[in-house]
């Protein structure tokens, strides 16, 4: 196996898509791009804001899934370490040396518990999401085998209709199963609503967020009333985190797009009517593509299409231009409307994918560009870790 460190042992056009050094034009498509430039602006703005707020924030690794996008995150915007997933995410991130590990999921199969139970062994502070008493005693038997401590978060369903429990009175029970267990420590409590972060109106994702605070505010009291501190109530994302940031309440942000920035995000609207991908956050992830075909004179084929991309949210727009417009797909082909024919054969787009956690999911690499040359390729750490 090659080593993904060792960029030498990969040529260019086989099986990686550029090199350092090499001319943005030369890039093989279609490939993940990263405007560096946005992107650390991106980074820096959200930790600076979280700075300003006395905020946490534990940068989402499900959206990027790279362990050198979140060394960015923690060296450019201050992030303590990384939300993830699934197991198999978080192996790949304590291997690459991340020591503040969240599996903002329940981990339930036999199998799964034990590895999550020897990550510690690795240096890493690792803490998992619980809504269901009855997971505690196998997370205490695992963690006590092993010889190792885990974390414990109870997760609050505050409105995103998923995981997590619904009332007070299970996460004080679920609490107090771990205070009694060994092996485990309380460390607060997951409260994110994911099902408002895509709503278009600002007002509407703040009547949504206020509901959850209140929901995850009785709980804390609840605790506090049997002497059991919550040191950690963690959520928002990026169509949320300025709502948890001002409660009183959350001391921890789990956001993500925020650094990409992708369309369905883009649409949203922050307190003044604006689209965020117009002011708040910029466009810095994008698909490479290029026109393989223009046999119709007003419609050019590109290079870009199912299998490089998901589009559950929507289609990408083509980025920076008014004049050509991405309309539909198939597996391997896009179609770019182009009625004026102004689009040419191997020229080269970029696509803001609608939707960039499960589209970075399905490429290897990340081409990152700054003034039109490549500076550098990063592997998509924990691509296709889904279990």
């Amino acid at each position: 196996m090659k080593d993904m460190t060792n960029l030498d042992a990969y040529e260019v056009g086989y099986d990686i898509p550029a090199k350092p050094g090499m001319d943005e034009a030369d890039i093989q498509t279609p490939c993940l791009v990263l405007d560096l430039d946005a992107l650390e602006r991106n980074i820096k703005k959200m930790g600076d804001y979280a700075k300003a707020h006395n905020m946490r924030h534990r940068a989402h690794g499900k959206m990027h899934k790279s362990v050198d996008v979140l060394k960015l995150q923690m060296e450019m915007g201050g992030a303590l370490g990384v939300c993830c997933q699934k197991v198999s995410e978080a192996e790949v991130f304590v291997r690459g040396g991340i020591k503040e590990v969240l599996v903002s999921n329940q981990v339930r199969d036999p199998a799964k518990i034990d590895r999550l139970a020897q990550l510690p062994k690795h240096g890493a502070n690792i803490i998992v999401c619980v809504d269901d008493v009855a997971n505690v005693a196998d997370l205490s038997a695992a963690a006590k085998k092993h010889g190792t401590e885990l974390g414990v978060f109870v997760e609050i369903d505050c409105g995103a209709g998923r995981c997590g429990v619904t009332t007070t009175p299970a996460v004080v029970e679920i609490v107090e199963a771990v205070q009694a267990a060994e092996n485990l420590t309380y460390k607060g409590i997951q409260a994110y609503q994911g099902a408002m972060q895509h709503m278009d109106s600002f007002t509407d994702r703040q009547v949504k967020i206020d509901a959850a605070v209140a929901q995850v505010k009785d709980a804390v009291e609840a605790l506090k009333a049997k002497d059991i501190e919550t040191e950690l109530v963690s959520g928002g994302g990026t169509g949320s985190y300025y709502f948890e940031s001002n409660s009183g309440l959350y001391n921890e942000l789990q956001c993500g797009s925020y650094a990409f920035m992708d369309a369905d995000y883009g649409r949203i609207l922050d307190k003044d009517g604006n689209r965020i991908d117009a002011g708040e956050w910029e466009n810095a992830f994008f698909i490479l593509t290029s026109v393989m075909s223009h046999a119709k004179a007003d419609k050019a084929i590109c290079d870009a299409g199912l299998k490089a991309q998901s589009v559950d949210s929507g289609l990408p727009f083509v980025y920076g231009r008014d004049d050509v417009e991405y309309i539909k797909c198939s597996d391997e082909h896009g179609v770019i409307s182009d009625p004026e024919g102004v689009l040419k054969v191997n020229e080269k787009l970029r696509l803001v994918p609608g939707h960039c956690d499960p589209t970075a999911n399905v490429h290897d690499w990340y081409v990152g560009v700054r003034n039109g040359k490549v500076e550098c390729v990063w592997p998509v750490s924990a691509r296709g870790k889904a279990y």
